[in-house]
């Protein structure tokens, strides 16, 4: 926390993303990336419960699945996960870091705070300022997840694919069809939730997908073997101590948040299968791209509520609801599969003040990823205006 407690323009608050990930390691970090705008605004940060020093512990969850959100998790990872953290599993929904958020700023003595979040980040802001509209100055909302909530299908990454790859393409000169060949990946070899988690974890490696491009080239014509093994790559470097994301924080999250075909966590467990099966036998190619149903019914983030136990939850946000009336900033990047494009512009239907920038050849998390400074520079603008 920044010691400029007159700062002009009062408290900025970032929040990081998972859910699961902690904020208060990352401090120095960001002091560097928002060092133009930290004279007039004193930098917060927290660990959001059940996160960094106290996150919630889940060895077999955690390492079944690291730091993804997609890879797949087996049945008793999951239901021990949540024996472990027993009844309590009904606190730590983004309901509840909203409360905590609203104690921090009352702590703070500010009438208004201004947010910053990336990826779940944001749509715990938003959250925020839908709980709380006079307590928001304005809102930055960096690689963004809409206000109505993830989708656990991941139906607008699967669409985004061919776009994001075949850009990826041309910026570099290759001379494939990477979106051909990811669908005939998908369609020979059945692995689509796979090949999703590894592009969606690539971007981190490299936003040009260079070597995904090629592997699923050499895949599409018979040699799957570089293709795997970069999935193997992929998760065996994503491994992750629960300090640096917590995926019983991350799981007890967004089972209390999410919308699923059997309804949301106080639904019976004995019908959710079905329920499941059926929402996947009327998905069209319209719903998943080059990908097919067993993807979008097979994804880690699916399966990890699948298999959670009941759970009492609280109210969602009406999905119609707007954000209130204050400048939002709406970042993002045009290789982005993590938070695709399509999720920025679902929330600009939401948002009255939005100001929109996107960048290109980034992906997610702009403010920190980015090679290009368009982004950076313009949050310190948005931060720095009127």
């Amino acid at each position: 926390m920044a010691d400029n407690v007159r700062a002009p323009k009062g408290v900025l608050l970032f929040l990081t993303g998972g859910p699961g990930q902690p904020g208060v390691p990352f401090v120095q970090g960001l002091s560097r990336k928002l060092a133009p705008v930290l004279k007039d605004y004193r930098l917060v940060m927290i660990d959001q419960r059940g996160t960094g020093a106290g996150a919630l512990q889940c060895p077999r969850l955690q390492q079944e699945m690291g730091s993804s959100d997609l890879t797949p998790p087996t049945a008793r990872a999951v239901t021990d996960c949540a024996a472990a953290i027993g009844g309590d599993r009904r606190f730590y929904g983004t309901t509840d870091t909203v409360g905590d958020l609203e104690l921090l700023r009352r702590a703070l003595g500010v009438r208004r705070m201004t947010l910053d979040g990336v990826s779940y980040g944001t749509y715990t802001a938003e959250r925020y300022a839908l709980a709380h509209p006079g307590h928001v100055a304005r809102l930055v909302l960096d690689s963004v997840v809409p206000q109505t909530g993830y989708d656990p299908m991941d139906r607008a990454a699967m669409r985004a694919a061919p776009r994001v790859l075949t850009a990826a393409c041309r910026a570099t000169g290759c001379t494939t069809d990477p979106a051909a060949d990811l669908a005939e990946v998908v369609e020979r070899y059945r692995d689509g939730a796979d090949v999703l988690d590894a592009l969606t974890t690539w971007e981190f490696v490299d936003p040009d997908y260079a070597a995904m491009i090629d592997a699923l080239h050499r895949a599409a014509n018979g040699d799957p073997g570089p293709l795997q093994g970069l999935i193997a790559g992929v998760r065996q470097g994503g491994a992750a101590t629960a300090e640096e994301l917590s995926q019983g924080l991350h799981a007890s999250t967004l089972c209390l948040d999410g919308r699923y075909p059997w309804g949301r966590a106080d639904a019976p467990v004995a019908g959710r299968r079905a329920a499941l099966e059926k929402a996947g036998a009327r998905l069209t190619p319209a719903d998943y791209g080059p990908f097919d149903p067993a993807t979008a019914t097979g994804l880690g983030s699916m399966l990890s509520c699948l298999y959670w136990p009941r759970t009492p939850v609280r109210p969602l946000p009406s999905p119609h609801r707007r954000l209130p009336g204050v400048p939002v900033l709406l970042l993002g990047g045009d290789r982005d599969l993590s938070t695709p494009l399509e999720w920025l512009h679902d929330q600009q239907r939401l948002t009255p003040r939005a100001k929109v920038v996107v960048v290109p050849g980034a992906a997610h998390s702009v403010q920190n990823r980015a090679a290009d400074d368009r982004g950076r520079q313009a949050v310190y603008d948005f931060l720095l205006g009127r």
